[in-house]
């Protein structure tokens, strides 16, 4: 188990102040930036890893979007072609689940 920073899992602030209202519970990433058990702070909450899963983008569902702080899915994916310059979608593209809660 690990101390992370927040921005490795969390990349903005405004998703930290989200996971600390309780409205992102989760992230996914395209790399493995954490493992279960691992813990990272924001401000003097203390969250820890509960979970670590390889999955595609297709695998994403309008519940894991809401986790993420979004609406559903399609706002999710709009998310993230706006955030990351020549996104394009593609449901075999590999990512990885993060969940987390606070301890």
């Amino acid at each position: 188990m690990s101390e992370r920073d927040p921005a490795d899992l969390l990349p903005s602030e405004r998703m930290r102040t989200q996971a600390l209202e309780g409205d992102i519970t989760q992230i996914h990433r395209g790399h493995q930036y954490a493992d279960e058990g691992d813990t990272f702070a924001v401000e003097d909450t203390t969250f820890e890893v509960t979970d670590v899963t390889e999955r595609t983008l297709g695998d994403l569902t309008d519940e894991d979007a809401r986790a993420e702080g979004m609406d559903d899915l399609e706002a999710y994916r709009g998310l993230l072609e706006r955030a990351h310059d020549n996104f394009e979608w593609d449901d075999e593209s590999e990512v990885v689940r993060h969940r987390f809660e606070p301890r």
